[in-house]
């Protein structure tokens, strides 16, 4: 299934969840279904939750058999809400919880989805089309100094205040509306010119785009609603695991994991996070920066 999406970390996600048979499991973050299919092959029955419409309708036509059979169980709906989506199917107490905190591939390599500024599209970024706000609105609407706050903290962006004035500069000529027309006013604060590198606008664009997909997914705030939630659904001995990309999702998912430990919930498998081999790395760079972290019930 990884012309949708490359699973990252599949071995040691299946492994730090000890797959058994006939025992259900949720996967939290859907995308192509390549977690969901490694625990279907082990025996596992799947409930399977995504925002993304077409990331459920591309595992439904692969999967049609297993659906069929239930074996998996397809969900639309924000993992934040994963309690209530838990009980509507049947999945209240677990034997394993995944969340894959990644973009998927195919979202990235979608023109029209707005992810990614190497692709011209509309600058939209919602992993949900049927939310209100995209990135265009922030873009237009946000003052200056909610730019800066913005690209500062979710992106770390060290260069926010240039580019939050270029952003409110070129907006009063005219609507920001497309990614490349937002990629170059980033390249304009670093001086890059239009005949750079994609590497090179990569190294420039990708903490202010980052930051304002986190910003119109809410990302952090659904993942700091959703482990609380998700430890309830999980059966003695069980186990949720969690794969982040950004250094500030790793911290809540790290944060909230002690946090369990200090209230006697369980002990954390991974002291220090799981990292991507160089093996798997050479065949999917976008796994670079993946971190996985495990938390155990008592």
């Amino acid at each position: 299934m990884n012309n949708f999406h490359a699973p990252v970390l599949l071995k040691e996600v299946t492994e730090f969840l000890k797959i058994k048979k006939q025992e259900k499991y949720i996967d939290a973050t859907l995308g192509g279904g390549g977690h969901a299919q490694a625990i279907l092959n082990l025996g596992g029955i799947v409930l399977g939750i995504d925002v993304d419409q077409d990331a459920l309708d591309y595992v439904r036509k692969n999967q049609e058999s297993r659906i069929k059979n239930k074996e998996l169980t397809l969900a639309k709906g924000n993992f934040r809400d994963i309690e209530e989506i838990a009980h509507l199917n049947s999945f209240e107490k677990v034997s394993g919880i995944l969340f894959d905190l990644g973009i998927s591939s195919h979202q990235i390599d979608t023109p029209e989805r707005g992810f990614s500024f190497l692709k011209e599209g509309p600058l939209d970024m919602r992993m949900d089309k049927d939310l209100g706000v995209t990135a265009e609105t922030l873009v237009n609407v946000l003052t200056k100094g909610e730019l800066y706050d913005l690209f500062n903290k979710l992106g770390q962006e060290h260069r926010a205040f240039a580019i939050s004035g270029n952003i409110v500069r070129a907006r009063r000529v005219k609507a920001v509306q497309t990614t490349s027309e937002l990629a170059r006013i980033i390249e304009q604060a670093y001086g890059i010119r239009g005949d750079a590198s994609d590497f090179t606008k990569n190294v420039v664009n990708k903490r202010v785009f980052q930051a304002l997909r986190m910003a119109v997914n809410t990302e952090l705030e659904n993942i700091e609603q959703a482990l609380p939630k998700a430890i309830y659904l999980l059966k003695g001995k069980a186990r949720i695991v969690v794969i982040s990309f950004h250094s500030l999702e790793d911290g809540i998912v790290k944060r909230t994991f002690k946090d369990f430990e200090k209230k006697n919930m369980g002990k954390i498998i991974t002291e220090k996070p799981v990292s991507v081999t160089k093996e798997e790395l050479k065949k999917n760079s976008r796994a670079a920066s993946a971190k996985l972290r495990v938390f155990e019930k008592n």
